[in-house]
């Protein structure tokens, strides 16, 4: 009997350049997922192997004549987020069943991206090249007639597309994903490379975990335009001479923090709370931050740490 691979695996790189022999495919923000389809049976998994399809019913509906490895899934035009990737919304759809996650396709539809493919007809494809694999899957699209909610993922061996898509950032595409055209399918192997689309902005620290004398993470704002401070997200975790010399400059909150009693997550997706020592909103900070959000506009990657910025006063730091 034929098993199931684990997927193939990304490592991040620092540059977005298109080398000869490879091709690049948007890294869309979504879950990434495997669909099987065998005698009108269709199977939708997450890369853990939880079964999808009863939270997702206008994906298991579709096509069910091969077998595919599956890019992302990816809400569009979702609530307030006309226009761009809406992750959350996949995230609110994925404890929904039966009637309620009927009527969610019909409110927020989401689309199976596909990628790659790793059986057909029969046939284990991991051993074929990425070209070979490829060009097997526009062939499934273009003989099934596939439509939405079915999307083919884009693929360019062109270094002027790539740069184009890293243009999509406003609606919320990651970065690109690049791939060797001679590579086999290789399960669990870190083969594929990746590039995010990160900008440089300032915020404003109202917290930080970890000891006083050596901040291990910031937690940080923003003013809205109400005039409150509002948290947008937290760094990676500081160098401990970062964390030092950052010391001088926190000055622990009087009465009155605006986050005085709210809870913060000692992870992404984590229940576990964090333990923080709120601080007056006084000092700016530069970080690097990618284009996730959530329905909130909060950051929902890490920011990387750059510089502290005590030659900004916090109005000076952009709006929530």
């Amino acid at each position: 009997m034929w098993t199931l691979p684990e997927p193939m695996l990304t490592v991040a790189v620092p540059a977005c350049d298109l080398r000869p022999g490879w091709a690049g495919e948007p890294k869309w923000d979504g879950f990434r997922a495997l669909i099987s389809v065998d005698a009108g049976r269709v199977v939708l998994r997450s890369r853990r192997g939880s079964g999808m399809a009863l939270a997702f019913p206008e994906i298991a509906a579709g096509p069910r004549s091969c077998r595919m490895r599956p890019r992302w899934m990816a809400s569009w035009s979702c609530g307030t987020a006309a226009g761009q990737l809406a992750f959350e919304r996949l995230q609110d759809r994925l404890v929904r069943r039966g009637a309620g996650a009927a009527r969610a396709a019909g409110e927020w539809p989401a689309h199976f991206v596909a990628f790659d493919v790793v059986r057909l007809s029969g046939t284990d494809t991991t051993a074929w090249p990425y070209r070979q694999r490829m060009a097997a899957l526009e062939s499934v699209f273009a003989e099934r007639r596939l439509t939405a909610p079915w999307v083919l993922c884009p693929s360019t061996t062109e270094a002027e597309t790539v740069r184009e898509w890293l243009t999509w950032a406003s609606v919320g595409m990651e970065g690109v994903v690049f791939k060797r055209l001679d590579e086999p399918y290789r399960p669990a192997v870190r083969g594929w490379q990746k590039y995010k689309t990160r900008e440089t902005t300032e915020a404003i620290v109202g917290a930080f975990s970890g000891p006083a004398a050596a901040p291990r993470t910031l937690l940080l704002g923003r003013y809205d335009n109400e005039g409150r401070f509002q948290y947008i997200g937290r760094t990676t975790t500081l160098a401990g001479a970062t964390g030092t010399a950052l010391a001088g400059y926190l000055h622990r909150a009087r009465r009155g923090h605006p986050w005085t009693g709210w809870s913060f997550s000692a992870g992404w997706g984590s229940s576990e709370k964090l333990s923080v020592t709120l601080v007056e909103p006084e000092l700016v900070v530069e970080v690097g931050i990618d284009v996730a959000r959530d329905a909130s506009g909060r950051w929902r990657h890490a920011a990387r740490w750059h510089r502290a910025r005590p030659d900004l006063s916090p109005a000076d730091a952009p709006r929530r």
